[in-house]
């Protein structure tokens, strides 16, 4: 089987490079479409249900103050032998940073390296997951293994509206797959930061500046003031940051503007961390609205919780390595600040490994590419994995124990 993999790997370079060719930024509806479709007939092939989920709107604080309803489209589920005693959770996303006015559209052959918008981050690894999948339904003992495969068009924007499709199948997974890439010298990551996105709207008086300066209450100053109380907290928590990533407010310069919209990151290691950050982040945005002739109202949290190497993914991991071992791979780990649906996955008990596609880089960028002889390594990767729960050389009903 993995000599088949190995010739199918120009195939499998082949249909990433077709998919990458498809414009899909998260908020690229039609796109998303398009490339939703492509999705359902290919992972068509693999036995069981395929069925799109559709998923409610998220909400986004605007520069005015007030939530807007931001629609995603759907996901897509694959069910195969869910009665089966051992069952496996395989996510990954096919939105991208991109959005259709980006000039980065089209993919290309550099030497050894695949660019282009997706190639690794991650519709690489989206092909890498059916490759892995279509070999593993070729062996006898799958019928030992059933699975879930959620493909979803929102990860890039912090899976808002995949969040409860994602902790659904974390919950009745006894381990999980996500095809985020590796790294490009071949590295996976093994822990993960949690990430909170937050909006804070200061509502202070709007007065002309010439005739009544001293009666208006600069929402705009007040919100700068908060920026600077939370900037203030970073090296005070060992691996907690705080980023400020906009203020928006403000308008004519001869109006003291009377509102302002702080918009804010926040990462933590781990949990006690987390709930450190988060009493923080309230004690400020209390703090901004007992100000005189303010109000403040405060939007947002952590949409991924913190990823710690405990002890179940300790032993994910060790069984990921012997998986490489036979490929001749001496995998190596690092922890990551960066989030992706293995946050999810882990807050719901579901103890995964989520750097399995391509090995790339220049992730965000117009400089992403994928390696190409990583694809079919990865692909055996994986299949290597799936086979070896289904002997039972890997106990992973002792990750749920």
């Amino acid at each position: 089987m993995l000599e088949r993999l190995d010739a199918e790997g120009p195939a499998i370079v082949s249909r990433t490079e077709s998919w990458s060719a498809v414009n899909s930024g998260s908020y690229e509806l039609a796109g998303l479409r398009c490339m939703r479709a492509a999705l359902l007939d290919a992972f068509a092939m693999l036995p069981g249900e395929i069925e799109e989920a559709a998923l409610a709107p998220s909400q986004r604080m605007r520069a005015d103050g007030t939530l807007a309803d931001i629609e995603h489209g759907a996901s897509i589920r694959v069910r195969v032998r869910p009665q089966a005693p051992i069952q496996a959770a395989l996510t990954g996303h096919y939105d991208t940073v991109f959005p259709a006015s980006h000039s980065f559209q089209r993919p290309w052959v550099e030497d050894d390296r695949l660019r282009g918008p997706g190639v690794a981050d991650m519709k690489g690894g989206l092909s890498v997951m059916l490759a892995a999948l279509e070999a593993f339904e070729r062996v006898p003992e799958a019928e030992r293994v059933g699975y879930e495969v959620l493909l979803s068009p929102d990860e890039e924007v912090g899976s808002p509206a995949s969040a409860p499709l994602l902790a659904d199948i974390g919950k009745r997974a006894h381990f999980g797959m996500t095809y985020e890439p590796a790294m490009a010298d071949g590295a996976l990551v093994d822990a993960r930061k949690g990430s909170a996105n937050y909006s804070l709207v200061v509502q202070g008086k709007a007065a002309h500046v010439g005739r009544a300066f001293d009666q208006g209450h600069n929402a705009v100053i007040a919100a700068a003031d908060a920026a600077c109380a939370l900037d203030a907290l970073n090296k005070m928590r060992e691996g907690v940051t705080f980023n400020i990533g906009a203020i928006e407010g403000g308008g004519p310069v001869n109006v003291v503007p009377e509102r302002a919209v702080l918009r804010f990151n926040v990462r933590a290691p781990d949990d006690e961390s987390a709930a450190w950050a988060e009493g923080e982040v309230e004690r400020v945005a209390r703090s901004t609205g007992e100000r005189e002739g303010f109000s403040a109202l405060l939007h947002g949290g952590f949409t991924r919780r913190p990823k710690p190497l405990n002890q179940q993914q300790r032993m994910i991991k060790q069984w990921t390595h012997q998986a490489g071992a036979v490929l001749g791979l001496d995998l190596q780990f690092r922890a990551s600040g960066g989030v992706c649906e293995g946050n999810n996955l882990a807050a719901a008990g579901c103890p995964n490994i989520d750097t399995l596609g391509p090995c790339g880089g220049g992730l965000h960028s117009d400089e992403e590419f994928a390696l190409i002889p990583s694809f079919a390594e990865r692909a055996k990767l994986s299949f290597l994995m799936l086979a070896a729960v289904a002997r039972g050389a890997f106990d992973v009903k002792s990750l749920r124990a």
